[in-house]
């Protein structure tokens, strides 16, 4: 049983921060990648940010300079830094993470419940 556990979203002005984290527990042995994506009302889910364990990172063209992805591989977390927010960055923000946990398969694909950010004047 493995559950990705999201905090950090709400409402902030254009130009304001947030701090998303995300937190992975359960039967874990290795937490490969992990990322952020986003969905908005009538758009496709999007990959915002992906980060491996070695700490490679990409993002999105659209959130480069403003957003930082980062990882504690010895707590299973990832955050994710938004700066400079506009308001199409607003939308329902996922984490995903890939993750053995000893069974048959390698490796799921888990995502968490999603958190809303709202970024409106």
């Amino acid at each position: 049983q493995v559950q990705l556990v999201e905090s950090g979203g709400g409402l902030v002005q254009p130009g304001g921060s947030l701090r998303l984290s995300c937190a992975a527990s359960g039967n874990i042995l290795i937490v490969y990648d992990m990322a952020w994506y986003r969905q908005a009302p009538g758009k496709e889910r999007e990959l915002v940010a992906r980060i491996a364990r070695s700490g490679t990172t990409v993002y999105v063209d659209s959130v480069k300079g403003r957003f930082t992805i980062s990882r504690d591989n010895a707590k299973n977390t990832v955050s994710l830094q938004m700066n400079s927010l506009k308001p199409e960055d607003t939308a329902v923000y996922y984490c995903n993470a890939k993750i053995s946990t000893g069974g048959v398969i390698s490796s799921w694909n888990y995502w968490g419940q999603g958190t809303q950010v709202t970024v409106s004047s």
